[in-house]
This record gives structure tokens, C-alpha cells and sequence, in this order.
């Protein structure tokens, strides 16, 4: 249910200040110290930013797509770690529970999940699975009252502040993602263990690692749907999540523009302000040029959804699009900016390596294109 007009604009100018002002100066430390600070951490809390897709009656603050993905770009205008310490919450990580749980386990764990109180992971990604996730190979055997779940879940999101998991394994025979059901997993059962946070390529402060599970018993209450419906809910939970990280992606390309027209317009070669050059502004017009259609879309996708539309094509359309899109602006700002494109002190280079990773996770760019071509032929064009 969306806010009224005022609430929400309200809402968007609070976000815009707190990253302008807040979170961009603090870039570099993030960088240094590869974590956010507690602080900052506390701060969105107390703003609700982990709430932003959970209902009003669980303690969040209830906003339609539409409303999330504007507010998610003006997210995209800082390094995404900040974003990605309340993201499992608005997204992978609560929505599970809000499409297929019952009403116990929502009134369990959304409320802790709104609050920020506690942190919830996606654990669908697995050593020898990853596009191919239908092909989940961890296991969870009914005995009794409880699941035994073993495997192992590679590349976890805040896999290492989190308090409870949405696990996708195998409960039965059959091949393919029928035989996949999810499961709600609090860190604490026995026989879970999270592994060392990997070292990545990018956004730092922002964490990763396996997740192992032995012999862990999940009581049969924390089934997420029906057994054998686990990778449909995982199927519906992406595609909502495609959408957020699609407009995170419009705000960094948005943020990265503005950063080439700073510079461009001060930076003076052969006697005249670079910004002068119509090579440069070639690259700043395909740059806005691409940004704001990969906008438009994320838009119209989320306007769907609201609709009650299914929206598993324009879904993929807009990741595929705006991932890609923000991975050629990234470039084309380290041109402009010349050598100081690859200095650290401004920080183009960091975002650079950032937004290599949006063109792989909740999806690789090769997946999209497959869900798309078979949505079109499905349509009839």
C-alpha cells in the first residue's frame, strides 16, 4: 500500500540528505576498513530503512515497488555497501516470508527484520550451483517434526551479521527446481557455521561467505509453502529483487554523470574546459542517454508489479539493461576522467569495481536474457 504523496516525498527528501550528507563523506573509510560503521548502521534504523518493503502492521513502512525503487535511487548515489547493510532486509531476505509465509512466521520475523533488530540472508547460490539454481543440491531429509538440512550455500550476502536464512534445498526426488522447498533457518540451530567472509573485487564493507549446514534440524513450522514450492518462492522473490537492484543501478550511473560533468566542466586542456569536447560529450550523452532509459523501464516494471501484473519479463528486461548500462557508464567516467579515473582519490575507480558484480548477482546478464527470450516466444512477441 503505497504513502500518501507528502509522506513519501518526505520519505525521499530524508534518504537524498542522508546520503549527500552522511554517507558519501564516509565513502573512503568504508573503502579502507571494508565495513559500515555501527553507527551509521544505527542510524537507518532509527530512519526505518530496513522496513521499506515491510508492511505497516509488522513494523515496517509498507511502500509499494514503485516507491522502493525511487527510493533506491537515490540509494545508488553512494557506494552500494551502505545500501547492502539493510538490502537482504527490503528484499531477498524478507521476501520470502512476506510472499509464501504463514501468518506465525510472519508475525515472528518481520517484525525483528523491520526494526533492523535482526538480519536475514538468501541462501539459494550453492559451490557447483549457481545460474543454474534449480539445480540446488543441499538436502533436507523430514524426520518427525524437523528437516535434517545438510549442504553448502556459497557467496551469501551479510551471511555474517545474519540471524536467520531463507534456505532453498532438496526435499525430494524429482529433478529440476520441483523438488526444491524453502525453509526459514534461524543462525543458531545446531550444525550451522558461516564461513570467512570472501575478498572480492568490489564493494567493500559489504560481506560475503559459505554457509555450511550439518545435520541441521529445522522444525517442519519453518517451511516457507508447500513442500516442492521452494523455488517458485525463490523465482518471485528475484524478481522483486531485480527490480530494487535495477534502480540501485540508475542511481550510480546518475551519480557517476554528475561526477563526469563536475569534472569536465573545471578540467581545462588545449585551453578550454574539457566538457567543450564533443567527444566528451559524446560519452556524456550516451551516458545520460542509457540512464534514463534503463530509469524508464525500472519505472514501468514497477508500476506493473503494482499493478498485480506478473512482471518476470520486464523484470529481467530492466536488470539486464540497467546492470549492463551502469557497467559502460562506470567506464566511460574513468575515460573522462583521464588518469585521475584510475587513482583511488576519486573514487571513480572504486566505482568501476563495484558495479561489475550487478551484472552477476540475483541473476547473471546471460540469465536475463534467457528469461527474456522465453517470455517473448511464450508471448508470441
Amino acid at each position: 500500500m503505497a504513502l500518501d504523496p507528502e509522506t513519501f516525498d518526505q520519505l525521499l527528501e530524508t534518504v537524498r540528505r542522508f546520503v549527500q550528507e552522511r554517507l558519501r563523506p564516509l565513502e573512503g573509510e568504508v573503502e579502507k576498513n571494508d565495513a559500515v560503521p555501527a553507527e551509521v548502521i544505527e542510524e537507518m534504523k532509527a530512519m526505518g530503512l530496513f522496513g521499506l518493503s515491510i508492511a505497516e502492521e509488522f513494523g515496517g513502512i509498507g511502500l509499494d515497488m514503485t516507491e522502493e525503487v525511487r527510493v533506491a535511487f537515490e540509494l545508488g548515489g553512494t557506494t552500494p555497501a551502505f545500501r547492502s547493510a539493510f538490502g537482504t532486509n527490503v528484499g531477498i531476505g524478507s521476501q520470502g516470508i512476506v510472499i509464501a509465509g504463514t501468518e506465525e512466521q510472519k508475525a515472528e520475523w518481520l517484525p525483528k527484520l523491520a526494526s533492523g533488530e535482526i538480519v536475514a540472508s538468501f541462501a539459494l547460490t550453492e559451490p557447483d550451483v549457481g545460474s543454474d539454481s534449480g539445480a540446488v543440491q543441499a538436502k533436507a531429509v523430514r524426520d518427525g517434526d524437523v528437516y535434517r538440512l545438510s549442504g553448502t550455500k556459497r557467496y551469501i550476502t551479510n551471511a555474517d551479521r545474519a540471524s536467520v536464512f531463507t534456505v532453498m534445498a532438496r526435499t525430494g526426488e524429482e529433478k529440476g527446481g520441483r523438488g526444491v522447498s524453502a525453509f526459514l533457518v534461524p543462525r543458531d540451530l545446531p550444525g550451522v557455521s558461516i564461513g570467512e567472509p570472501e575478498k572480492k573485487m568490489g564493494q567493500q564493507g559489504a560481506k560475503v561467505c559459505d554457509v555450511i549446514f550439518d545435520d541441521t534440524p529445522v522444525p517442519a513450522a519453518n517451511r516457507l509453502g508447500a513442500e516442492g514450492e521452494g523455488f517458485k518462492v525463490a523465482m518471485k522473490v528475484l524478481d522483486r529483487g531485480r527490480l530494487h537492484i535495477s534502480a540501485v543501478c540508475v542511481g550510480i550511473a546518475e551519480r557517476l554523470i554528475a561526477d563526469c560533468v563536475a569534472f569536465a566542466t573545471e578540467r581545462k586542456q588545449f585551453g578550454q574546459a574539457l566538457s567543450d569536447f564533443q567527444l566528451i560529450q559524446a560519452m556524456i550523452a550516451d551516458s545520460k542517454t542509457e540512464a534514463m532509459a534503463a530509469k524508464a523501464l525500472v519505472l514501468e516494471a514497477a508500476a506493473k508489479m503494482d499493478a498485480g501484473e506478473r512482471i518476470t519479463l520486464p523484470a529481467a528486461a530492466a536488470k539486464y539493461f540497467a546492470s549492463e548500462m551502469v557497467g559502460r557508464v562506470a567506464d566511460r567516467a574513468v575515460q573522462i576522467h583521464g588518469g585521475a579515473g584510475y587513482i583511488a582519490d576519486y573514487g571513480i575507480e572504486r566505482f568501476y569495481r563495484d558495479v561489475r558484480l550487478f551484472r552477476i548477482y540475483e541473476g547473471t546478464s546471460q540469465i536475463q536474457q534467457l528469461i527474456i527470450a522465453r517470455e517473448t516466444i511464450k508471448n508470441g512477441g
